[in-house]
């Protein structure tokens, strides 16, 4: 398997244009700061981490939109080099890779709307599948993930998974692709919350047949802005209802369906059918799912639970 490495990195704060209240928003503009944790659970794990980019030309190939080997590459937003990344080295040979980047605290409540843009790295016609969770946890009882590649530690929420069946073709996008769902289980009041971006790769490493190198920018927080459901919709509606949903999960839109995929919180997917835009959820056992759709505007992720 051939691979090729550009190593960089970056991390800052910016605040956005919404429909609401800012919470938090960082744009990866400056080093990584002391609240923020890096840790590569991965087995067998190496000494590589989340970073911040800081690419110099001449680059050994064209890579995150470059185009060519003597441009600096930029993030989704705040000029070149302002994206964190994490890639393949993360594991030795062919292993599993859970390399970690968790935020400071944050007080967030149900209803809060998390959001972050992503993308591969590299310009090639080549795909090497990556996959990437963002995690959360109550700040209070916040354990870092320990034990290797299985561990959680205390980020068992997961609230969106960028290519969870680890299919290439670039299902995990080469373009900057913005990521979001709503916050659930927190409660109604501001609370202190962690998140964790997980680079989850298995068959991974310089041997493996999956992992290459993937970036993140523009992470933010928003409090009454549009739905989960509207967001990347270009403003046009999308409701999920009812939820809890205990027979059918009806789907409003004002563009067409493309795809829908549900994931227990665990990550796997579940099989379910679709009719008429009506999903059929009585075989699923009792709990909380994400719920992923597919339009011609985006992709969006959305809770809901089955009662």
């Amino acid at each position: 398997m051939k691979k090729f490495l550009l190593l960089g990195s970056l991390l800052g704060i910016t605040m956005m244009n919404a429909q609401g209240t800012n919470v938090y928003s960082y744009g990866f503009d400056a080093a990584f700061g002391t609240d923020w944790v890096t840790t590569n659970q991965s087995s067998p794990s190496t000494t590589s981490l989340w970073t911040k980019a800081t690419y110099t030309t001449p680059l050994t190939n064209p890579l995150f939109g470059s185009g060519n080997t003597t441009t600096v590459p930029s993030g989704q937003a705040g000029g070149v080099n302002s994206f964190a990344l994490v890639n393949y080295t993360s594991t030795s040979g062919a292993g599993i890779i859970s390399n970690w980047l968790i935020t400071p605290s944050v007080n967030v409540k149900d209803g809060d709307v998390v959001s972050f843009y992503t993308r591969k790295g590299t310009d090639g016609t080549i795909d090497y599948a990556d996959r990437l969770e963002l995690r959360y946890s109550l700040a209070a009882n916040a354990v870092t993930p320990s034990g290797g590649s299985s561990g959680l530690g205390s980020y068992t929420n997961l609230g969106v998974t960028v290519n969870p069946n680890l299919a290439s073709g670039f299902v995990y996008p080469k373009a900057w692709t913005k990521y979001s769902f709503t916050v659930t289980g927190v409660g109604n009041n501001p609370v202190a919350v962690k998140f964790a971006f997980r680079y989850y790769v298995t068959d991974g490493g310089p041997s493996g047949s999956n992992s290459d190198l993937i970036g993140i920018d523009t992470f933010s927080i928003d409090r009454g802005v549009l739905a989960t459901s509207e967001i990347g919709t270009a403003g046009k509606a999308v409701s999920i209802y009812p939820n809890p949903a205990a027979d059918y999960l009806s789907i409003k839109s004002e563009e067409k369906i493309n795809a829908v995929e549900i994931y227990d919180i665990a990550g796997k997917k579940i099989p379910v059918s679709i009719e008429n835009n009506r999903i059929d959820v009585r075989k699923l056992n009792e709990g909380t799912y994400l719920i992923n759709l597919e339009t011609r505007a985006g992709r969006i992720s959305e809770k809901f639970i089955k009662k």
